[in-house]
């Protein structure tokens, strides 16, 4: 019986009209992926830009991850073409490439990452997306095409001269718009209102959409509706490290809380026994 790859849950939501959501983990184990998963989100993000995960976390990620039926997003270290495929020959669902600063970058990063008639990719076919050779070469190929995704971040002001351009790009699916580092290449860091900031993610919404393209974004529930409003498809809220810094930090302050009672009791005891 033929074999097929497994479909990106995020590419279905996105060409039925749906969000599709998002959680970025900085952590490597794979028991935490798999409670992100547990929880319902559509891809789960994984970092190999600013976090030492190596491809041994990767992997045990992304099977994590499909025990779920969810996505795997890896946001690749800029590199060679090897750095951008090797997430995708072990299943990732999608990649996502920082800083890209060109038109001609753009082209690199379709060129290198899929495969004919669209681009270039390096074939092999014998590792899990194509199921260990399981999957028929040319169906390999074309499904690769079809159930993979490739994001492009656009979180500096260099590209947006080109922007239209490289939203026309085949092989590229999404235009993320990255605001920490925008508005740090603006010379306002953390400033979020700064028109500059808000016109562009605005422009980086109604290029993707106008191409055909989806665009995604970082939020939270109090945006969510405002960046649904201009565009946005794909929106990555929260994290591991905010969440488990929050948690430890909610139980210190209820420790705390009782801890300092109970030392001005004990200071008001060691007043009266001494009297």
């Amino acid at each position: 019986m033929p074999m097929n790859m497994r479909p990106s849950r995020v590419l279905k939501q996105l060409r039925e009209g749906h969000l599709a959501t998002c959680f970025k983990m900085n952590f490597s184990d794979a028991r935490a992926v798999e409670i992100a998963a547990m929880a319902g989100f559509d891809c789960i993000w994984l970092d190999m830009e600013h976090v030492a995960n190596d491809f041994s976390a990767i992997e045990n990620g992304i099977w994590a991850a499909k025990s779920q039926d969810v996505d795997i997003m890896v946001r690749v270290a800029r590199g060679g073409y090897s750095d951008y495929v090797r997430p995708l020959e072990l299943d990732a669902a999608g990649i996502m490439v920082p800083h890209l600063m060109s038109l001609a970058d753009a082209r690199y990063v379709a060129r290198t990452t899929r495969f004919h008639p669209i681009g270039r990719r390096p074939a092999d076919g014998g590792n899990a997306d194509g199921a260990y050779c399981g999957v028929e070469f040319t169906e390999y190929i074309k499904q690769a095409n079809e159930q993979r995704f490739v994001v492009v971040q656009i979180e500096d002001p260099e590209p947006m001269d080109e922007l239209e351009a490289i939203a026309e790009v085949p092989g590229i699916d999404m235009l993320f718009f990255g605001p920490g580092d925008f508005s740090q290449g603006i010379g306002a860091p953390a400033q979020w209102d700064d028109p500059r900031l808000i016109a562009a993610r605005r422009k980086v919404a109604e290029v993707a959409v106008r191409h055909g393209k989806f665009a995604g974004t970082v939020g939270a529930p109090s945006n969510l509706q405002s960046l649904v409003d201009q565009g946005y498809r794909f929106v990555s809220m929260g994290a591991d490290v905010i969440s488990l810094s929050n948690y430890c930090k909610e139980i210190m302050a209820g420790f705390n809380q009782v801890n300092g009672k109970e030392k001005d009791h004990a200071q008001t005891r060691s007043i009266y026994a001494h009297r």
